[in-house]
């Protein structure tokens, strides 16, 4: 037996048939414990490979799909992992996994807050329960931009590199699992449901969706990263490094920056900037400068584009509201309490309608007069671009008198 399990080609035509044996119907488990008497471990790598020939052979991708979770149970703890290479601070593949940390809290949280449900009699309080549930799956929907990442930025590299069967497969279950989380949310934003309502539909939706993101986890960080590690180089990841922005991070800011060794930035080539120089039809700035000019203002910003994502906050260190870059790209919505959600879509609503421009807020926070505005963005034909949202704390200003015509500096 041995020779077989020392021999790429025997093992992956063994670990073939135990696959197969799951899609005739075999038990799971059964297929697990012969795996494990046969083969012990299979290096990552075999694993795409195998589901690569099956594709390639016939299978359809949605039957593999189908028993993706299946496969994912039998290979738990079979997959060897030894020869993976190093992952640096920062680089994308752990800002991938930092992510899936912050995803697993969030699942917990879920699974927690729907054992509450469970222990709640007539006579208590379902709303904050159901709130809090929202809040998770709402939180959840965050995945989306990690798995936009995977989609746009990882998959198109591995398919130039001949992979393309597993993309294929994990980008179904992607659509699947986010399908199933606005379902979740659908139900919980529903009025007027019981406790025994919610609880009917939790092993046909809300387990299964939380497995579901476990699981994907699972398949990233035991197949999809090492290989991905193995497959691309340094300027694959540089250039997926770059781009990561354009889509954003999903619950959780990196703190560390990597860059490759001996690779430069690449140039934005935007038509409204040249060279170093941002143009605008008053004048032009550097990236430096205009950065150091958001972030010297005494106000907190928070840009919302027409698609109601966010797309920008400044970053200066009189902030009032604490803000991290895994909002970035993310529905504004998602981005409040959901008791408070109704009024941003209100004012969204009639930014884009054109029934209003402007909407002020003053609300008293910490001993702090805080005055929030929200404009709504045009161009010059009065199409609607997004909405700013200005944030100052005038406490110190509520406090003026008379006037000041020479120099103080505080």
């Amino acid at each position: 037996m041995s020779e077989l399990i020392n021999n790429s080609d025997q093992r992956k035509q063994i670990l073939k048939g135990l696959l197969l044996k799951i899609h005739q119907g075999i038990e799971p488990e059964t297929v697990k414990a012969e795996l494990v008497e046969v083969l012990k471990q299979v290096p990552y790598g075999e694993v795409v490979e195998v589901e690569q020939q099956l594709i390639q052979e016939g299978l359809p991708a949605e039957e593999i799909q189908k028993f993706c979770d299946v496969h994912s149970l039998v290979l738990d703890g079979s997959i060897d992992h030894s020869g993976a290479a190093a992952i640096p601070p920062g680089h994308p593949v752990d800002t991938f996994i930092q992510e899936n940390r912050e995803l697993l809290k969030v699942v917990d949280q879920a699974a927690e807050w729907l054992d509450q449900l469970k222990k709640l009699t007539v006579n208590d309080d379902l709303e904050p329960v159901v709130l809090k549930l929202l809040s998770a799956f709402n939180s959840l929907l965050d995945v989306d931009k990690h798995y936009q990442r995977k989609e746009y930025l990882l998959f198109p590299f591995l398919e130039k590199a001949g992979i393309t069967g597993p993309p294929t497969v994990m980008w179904g279950k992607h659509d699947e699992i986010r399908t199933q989380i606005k379902g979740c949310i659908e139900i919980l934003r529903s009025s007027g449901l019981s406790a025994e309502e919610i609880l009917s539909v939790s092993d046909i939706l809300f387990n299964p969706v939380l497995a579901g993101v476990e699981d994907m986890i699972s398949k990233e960080e035991e197949i999809l990263f090492p290989m991905s590690m193995d497959k691309l180089t340094d300027e694959n990841w540089w250039d997926i490094y770059q781009q990561t922005l354009t889509i954003g991070f999903c619950l959780y800011d990196p703190q560390i920056e990597w860059k490759p060794e001996g690779l430069e930035e690449k140039p934005d080539d935007g038509s409204q900037v040249h060279g170093n120089s941002i143009q605008l039809p008053s004048g032009n700035f550097t990236a430096a400068e205009l950065m150091a000019v958001l972030n010297t203002l005494p106000v907190d910003l928070t840009f919302v584009d027409k698609n109601d994502k966010v797309k920008y906050f400044s970053q200066g260190s009189h902030r009032i509201f604490t803000r991290s870059r895994s909002i970035i790209n993310r529905d504004v919505r998602l981005c409040h309490p959901p008791a408070s959600v109704h009024i941003v879509e209100k004012i969204i609503d009639d930014f884009k309608s054109g029934k209003a421009s402007h909407a002020p807020f003053w609300i008293q926070m910490q001993g702090k007069f805080i005055y929030i505005e929200y404009y709504a963005l045009r161009d010059e034909q009065g199409e609607y671009l997004g909405t700013l949202e200005v944030s100052q704390d005038l406490t110190e200003y509520r406090k003026l008198e008379g006037e000041q015509r020479i120099v103080s500096y505080k």
